[in-house]
């Protein structure tokens, strides 16, 4: 059977997996195209591989036992035809807080803009986007963050009347980092991801996210969908926690690549992240992001949401945006891309494989019932803590 995580065939990856089993989520590993538990009493979660000194060392030393293929695994985690007796990997992190910076990108800058400016229409949008383009142009991937140059640009948008909140943290000092999902309640692969039901306009963010330990520390890397609600976030910037943060609308995974000879911070910075959607209408659209154009770098965001000012003693996942909006239309010319429950979302990465889900409304995905509190229970009784 064909992986369908695309995992490559080096590398160091950790993740978390569930079994009839055990009460409690696994913490795994793959060696040979074998799904590995090595949860210990020296590292019961994936926060506290991530907390060691070496993760990748640890993780490629750690005893275990094979709990199935990968690719059976992989195969059993889709919702819809889940075995219940049979393993299904879960989102790769458990206790870490799971952020997101926004506006990383220039094509996601001027789309953002456009949100606000269409008030949520998708049939305001090309016109605004027209406008928005014939007045600071389209290219701003060379220009810096926070520099006199960029300030200058404010200043002369403020004076025309056409200065955005997400100019500011566009092309400002600082950068905009919001809280995605709270601990736990991200998905993994195979999983659901959910639609609040009020949209209509919606869309997939195919990124990279990083992952850090409580001294912010960049251990390693995944995938990510930071599933976005255009119409609700154009509304109001006010109702970004509406717009982003739902039942099942974090996705992770496969797994987080852990940082090692073979992988490190440099191939994230020049990572092609793909993106696919495949709806059950027949509808397809393919995209992608070079992270060589993020205008602020994994460290420059990691160091945003974490440091003297904000402490993680958990550490954190980090999404690092998009640049990649679709704006295919999908029906009518000119009312855009939106989400049609059903649609099969493939995003992927030559270094970190393919993260898969199925859309659906968010009440209709399971609901978000085993927490933290469930975790530290289910690992004391099994004497892990």
């Amino acid at each position: 059977m064909t992986d369908p995580t695309r995992l490559p065939a080096d590398g160091l990856f950790v993740g978390r997996a569930r079994t009839s089993e055990a009460a409690h989520p696994l913490v795994v590993t793959v060696r040979d195209g074998e799904v590995i538990d090595i949860t210990s009493s020296a590292a019961p979660t994936v926060r506290d591989v991530c907390e060691l000194k070496d993760p990748a060392g640890y993780v490629r030393s750690a005893k275990g036992k094979a709990i199935g293929g990968l690719a059976d695994i992989a195969a059993n985690s889709f919702e819809a035809r889940r075995d219940a007796k049979k393993p299904i990997l879960l989102s790769p992190v458990d206790l870490q807080a799971v952020k997101a910076s926004g506006v990383t990108f220039v094509v996601s800058l001027l789309e953002r803009v456009i949100e606000e400016q269409a008030r949520g229409s998708a049939e305001k949008a090309d016109a605004i986007r027209a406008d928005i383009a014939g007045l600071i142009g389209h290219d701003l991937s060379k220009l810096k963050p926070g520099s006199p140059e960029a300030m200058e640009i404010k200043a002369k948008l403020i004076s025309r009347g056409a200065w955005s909140q997400y100019l500011e943290v566009g092309i400002g000092p600082d950068a905009e980092i919001f809280t995605k999902c709270q601990p736990m309640a991200s998905v993994g692969f195979g999983a659901d991801v959910g639609l609040h039901p009020v949209s209509t306009w919606n869309n997939p963010e195919p990124e990279i996210a990083m992952i850090a330990d409580s001294s912010g520390r960049i251990v390693g890397a995944t995938l990510g969908n930071d599933v976005n609600l255009r119409d609700v976030e154009g509304r109001s910037a006010l109702l970004l926690g509406k717009a982003k943060d739902n039942n099942a609308s974090a996705s992770l995974g496969p797994f987080i690549r852990l940082f090692d000879e073979t992988f490190a911070i440099a191939d994230v910075k020049r990572a092609t992240v793909r993106l696919s959607v495949e709806g059950e209408d027949g509808f397809s659209l393919e995209g992608s992001s070079s992270m060589a154009e993020i205008s602020r770098s994994p460290e420059e965001l990691v160091k945003a949401a974490m440091g003297p000012h904000h402490q993680y003693p958990d550490g954190l996942a980090l999404y690092l945006g998009t640049m990649f909006v679709p704006s295919k239309d999908r029906g009518e010319k000119g009312k855009g891309f939106t989400h049609k429950v059903g649609d099969l979302v493939t995003i992927s990465s030559e270094k970190l494989g393919a993260l898969v889900n199925r859309v659906r409304l968010s009440p209709d995905c399971p609901h978000w019932t085993y927490g933290a509190s469930h975790l530290m229970r289910d690992l004391a009784r099994t004497d892990l803590i």
